[in-house]
């Protein structure tokens, strides 16, 4: 079973994770390491450190690659992304409820927002241990520390004129 022990997250990343209107991706691979990379909205963060999102569909893609990760030890990516900010968070999925206190907060709230008829088939759990920005300023200023000879030969070919 994968360890739970808890990750530090920026603080930009845990309030992009719990801003409902920031843009939230899963990424899962398949038994043959296809990439699945869905939206999920319900995506948040979790007192504990953990990532937890509803899943609608027990047939869905994501859903059978979720099980996958589980059983054999791989790992999912998350997106999260808001103002020309973005992380990429990455962990293993824990565990997948279906009864129980969060099951029926995540319920409710597709409920609220779907409509009496939705429904939840349950809610994953993924252990968080891995987070890098991935803001292209912050990618750009570290890739240019670590190697600061690695530039396009041509660079100075192409300039570009300033707008006044």
């Amino acid at each position: 079973m994968v360890s739970m022990k808890k990750m530090a997250l920026p603080k930009d990343a845990v309030e992009m994770l719990l801003d409902p209107k920031a843009f939230k991706v899963l990424a899962t691979t398949d038994d043959q390491g296809n990439v699945h990379v869905v939206a999920k909205d319900s995506l948040t963060l979790l007192d504990d450190g953990s990532l937890a999102y509803g899943e609608v569909l027990e047939s869905s893609v994501s859903n059978a690659n979720m099980v996958r990760g589980i059983w054999f030890d791989r790992r999912v990516a998350v997106l999260v992304c808001r103002h020309g900010r973005s992380f990429q968070i990455k962990g293993k999925p824990h565990r997948y409820v279906t009864t129980g206190p969060l099951f029926q907060q995540f319920y409710l709230a597709f409920r609220q927002r779907f409509g009496p008829d939705s429904d939840l088939a349950g809610v994953w759990i993924i252990a968080v241990d891995e987070v890098r920005e991935q803001t292209l300023s912050v990618r750009k200023e570290e890739e240019e520390r670590k190697h600061p000879n690695m530039r396009h030969f041509d660079r100075e070919c192409f300039k570009v004129e300033q707008a006044m």
